[in-house]
């Protein structure tokens, strides 16, 4: 089976929501090709991120923090996960970019990552409401 649309899910360290976004993406949609990256990526996933995915059954730490690259942008449907700093936000760099604005996990507490994680699964399931009419 070839996989239908290219989605990228992209933001600046590419180590928490874009990384969620991807891993839900992969479990609930695994017809499309997906794939997260960041304006300035991180070296490693936020734990906290990590551990809550894990929470629900989804393996998210072997995937790594990517930087963002033109080729992924020109062929794929981008989404923004939203901006902590606005000199390095994808959207900026980004035509035609779908904005979630989505609150960054980074140095949240479990209890609010959790619902970081939850407000990235209903923008997902959404997501792949559109893409499959």
């Amino acid at each position: 089976m070839t996989k239908s649309k290219k989605i990228l899910f992209v933001c600046v360290e590419n180590i928490g929501r874009s990384q969620m976004a991807e891993g839900f993406l992969r479990e609930m949609a695994p017809q499309f090709d997906v794939i997260s990256a960041g304006t300035s990526p991180k070296p490693q996933l936020n734990p906290t991120v990590t551990e809550v995915m894990k929470e629900i059954g989804i393996d998210i730490t072997k995937q790594e923090p990517k930087e963002l690259k033109d080729e992924m942008i020109y062929s794929s449907i981008t989404v923004n996960m939203g901006c902590m700093d606005k000199e390095s936000c994808p959207s900026l760099f980004v035509k035609d970019v779908i904005d979630w604005n989505i609150l960054d996990p980074k140095d949240k507490d479990i209890i609010q990552v959790r619902a970081i994680h939850d407000q990235i699964k209903n923008q997902v399931f959404n997501l792949i409401q559109k893409l499959e009419k």
